[in-house]
Parts: C-alpha cells; sequence; structure tokens
C-alpha cells in the first residue's frame, strides 16, 4: 500500500500574545528606563535613516545584552520559543539587534504610522511588543496591526506582550494623554525563502 502525503498548511495568525512573563518589580524597572529614553527615534534603513514626525514620534533607548540585562532577553527568548513553536514555525537565530525601550509622549502626540520592522543588517522574522504603562494612566497609544485589510488593536494590559512576523504592517496610534512606554524586540533568523 502507497501512503500520499498531503503538505500541512499552517495558518499564521497576524497577531499572537503572552502574559504574566514579568514581574511588577521587573515591569516598573523597565518602565523607569523608558521613560528615560532620549534619543529622538529614527525611521529608515540604515544610513539612509532620519528623525522624520510625520511618521514617528517617540523617544528611544537601548538596552545591549550585558550580565545586567540578561535576564530580560532570557524571559524574552522562552516567550518566543513557545509562541514560534505553537504558532510560526519560523526557522530563528536569536535576537540580532538590542532591545528598544520607547516613550510616546502626550505633548508630541507621540505615535508611529504604519511600518513593517525591516532590519537594516539582520533578517528580522518575529516582532515582540511588551506594554510597560498600566492602561489607565495614558490614552490613546494603541498598538494595531493589519489582518486581511483590517486594523486589529492589541489589548491594552500592563505586562502583556504582542508578537507578530516583522513583515505584518503595524502602528502605534496617537498618544492624547499621558505617556505610553513599551519594549521592542526583534528575533532574526535566515532569511525568508
Amino acid at each position: 500500500m502507497q501512503h500520499i502525503l498531503t503538505p500541512h498548511a499552517r495558518v499564521l495568525e497576524p497577531f499572537v500574545w503572552w502574559e504574566g512573563a514579568f514581574t511588577e518589580q521587573e515591569l516598573n524597572m523597565l518602565q523607569g528606563k523608558a521613560k528615560d529614553a532620549a534619543s529622538p527615534a529614527l525611521v529608515g534603513l540604515g544610513n539612509g535613516g532620519g528623525v522624520d514626525p510625520s511618521i514617528r514620534r517617540s523617544d528611544v533607548a537601548w538596552l545591549h545584552n550585558t550580565q545586567d540585562t540578561q535576564w530580560d532577553f532570557e524571559k524574552l527568548a522562552q516567550v518566543i520559543s513557545s509562541l514560534n513553536t505553537q504558532y510560526y514555525g519560523f526557522d530563528l537565530s536569536g535576537f540580532g539587534e538590542p532591545l528598544q525601550l520607547t516613550n510616546y509622549d502626550h505633548t508630541s502626540n507621540g505615535m508611529y504610522g504604519w511600518h513593517q520592522d525591516y532590519g537594516a543588517s539582520v533578517s528580522r522574522k518575529l516582532s515582540m511588543v511588551v506594554q510597560l504603562t498600566d492602561p489607565a494612566d495614558y490614552e490613546g497609544g494603541n498598538l494595531q496591526v493589519l489582518t486581511t485589510g483590517q486594523a486589529q488593536t492589541v489589548r491594552k494590559q500592563r505586562g502583556l506582550i504582542a508578537v507578530f512576523p516583522s513583515y505584518v504592517l503595524h502602528q502605534v496610534t496617537p498618544v492624547t494623554q499621558g505617556n505610553r512606554q513599551s519594549l521592542v524586540a526583534w528575533v532574526s533568523g535566515p532569511a525568508f525563502k
């Protein structure tokens, strides 16, 4: 008897999420660092990048993988390993870049218009956004992911980690009251084929 193998079609989720990875103390520490972010966020790749407030209005700081921050990278690696196995099945190699701490300030209507997370020197495959701010402390600042032509808003919850393929269009709507802080990570791997 001959067995015919049929290909398994994987339906990729536009975004998935994880709760409870960080303690309140860890979220407070990360949020404090994001509040102190002082470098204007850039748009564009490589040497062609620059500040463009019509596309992005926020400040950023960077967390490099050091002995003091290794715990953060390890927690995110555990989350991404589980979610990638369950939902995406991408060939991943790890974090090829530092983590980005972002502060969106209401005084400038902090935002980031529709974009994809292309990497300048690495092949970003999955994007992770950790919400650091309590939703009661700000208005606006919705993380939205474009799915089949419609924008879906990710639930606002402190500590929630949203994960989506880096090629998916997404945005942060303008913050109208308070400030919103987040941590963003990109997981890289061999280029898609």
